[in-house]
């Protein structure tokens, strides 16, 4: 299995791939507040580069993330999902603004889009990027080693907390990502 170590090889996958520049350009159009693509769409690109794969593993939705406290409604994400959806009608958009997603987790109010992903499940999940005037640029809180080498480990929040981490269990048991990504180390305590 190949590895990816740096975010500057992060970056260089992501600026290669067309598709993937899209979606960034697409939600940099938005302009919202402190925004991020992340989660599944990056993590699985990654693990389709460290097994080889050609073909793109079908991805279930896009997670663009934002951070606005002065407007926490759960429409207001939905009208900016439509917005997407106009803009790019074939992509299964996903928006959430993580200045009321702590309530979900049962933690303290996030300090921005960063902090939210930073209490994601999975360490390899818990990343983002956004494109800023054309400049890719990487959220990374627990860095890209675990990703680029295709282990999977609880972010701290989920390790800590006994009900986040039959939550991260869960998860594991749901994806089935060894399935699709045999060479991945997933682990379990």
């Amino acid at each position: 299995m190949r590895l990816l170590q740096s975010e500057e090889e992060l970056k260089n996958l992501i600026a290669s791939d067309d598709w993937m520049m899209s979606i960034l350009s697409t939600v940099e159009n938005l302009q919202l507040p402190d925004w991020w693509i992340c989660a599944g769409i990056i993590r699985s690109k990654v693990w389709d580069y460290l097994h080889n794969k050609e073909e793109r593993t079908p991805i279930a939705d896009i997670d663009v993330i934002y951070f606005d406290k002065e407007n926490l409604a759960e429409e207001v994400e939905k009208q900016y999902e439509q917005e997407l959806r106009k803009l790019s009608p074939n992509e299964p958009w996903s928006v959430k603004n993580q200045a009321r997603m702590h309530v979900l987790n049962g933690s303290k109010p996030y300090q921005s889009a960063v902090d939210g992903i930073s209490h994601f499940p999975e360490i390899p999940t818990a990343i983002g990027v956004k494109l800023s005037d054309g400049v890719l640029e990487i959220a990374a809180p627990y860095g890209i080693h675990l990703l680029g080498a295709g282990i999977v480990e609880p972010t701290s929040f989920y390790l800590e907390n006994k009900y986040a981490y039959a939550i991260y269990r869960q998860r594991i048991q749901q994806k089935q990502w060894h399935l699709c990504w045999p060479e991945l180390k997933i682990h379990l305590q």
